[in-house]
C-alpha cells in the first residue's frame, strides 16, 4: 500500500456549534473533546481516500487521545493523522491535534479497511 508514513491535516475554527457546552460534554465555551476526537479521525480518513479501491471505505475501531490544552471561540484547529502502523487491513495511525499557539491533543487511532457493501449488509 505504500501507506507507511503518509499524513493527512484538517482544520476547523472553534464556533459555539463545537463548544464543549454545546456538545454537553463539559460546561464551557472552548473546543470539545468529541469534537477534536472527530477532527483527528477526519484526517486519518483523509490519509486513507486516495488509497482504498472502489467499493471499499474505512471503520474507525479504536482512539486513544489526550486532551491537553483548551482553545477558546474564534481559535483554528488543525488535526494531524500520519500513518506509523501496517497490519493487512489494519492501518494505525499518530494522531495530534494544535490550534494557533500550542498542540492541544495527541494519541493513537486504528482503522481498518473494509469492503463498504458487505460491511452494511451485516447491519
Amino acid at each position: 500500500m505504500g501507506l507507511l508514513g503518509k499524513s493527512a491535516s484538517v482544520s476547523t475554527i472553534v464556533k459555539d456549534t463545537n463548544t464543549a457546552k454545546a456538545v454537553k460534554s463539559g460546561s464551557l465555551s472552548v473546543f470539545a473533546t468529541p469534537m477534536m476526537a472527530a477532527l483527528m479521525e477526519e484526517a486519518a480518513c483523509g490519509c486513507l481516500t486516495d488509497v482504498l479501491e472502489t467499493g471499499q471505505s474505512s471503520v474507525g475501531t479504536q482512539i486513544a487521545i489526550e486532551h491537553t490544552a483548551a482553545s477558546p471561540l474564534g481559535a483554528e484547529i488543525t488535526a494531524t493523522a500520519t500513518v506509523t502502523s501496517i497490519e493487512g487491513r489494519k492501518i494505525t495511525f499518530g494522531i495530534s491535534a494544535k490550534d494557533n499557539k500550542n498542540e492541544i491533543g495527541k494519541g493513537t487511532h486504528t482503522r481498518f479497511i473494509i469492503d463498504a457493501e458487505r460491511f452494511m449488509s451485516k447491519l
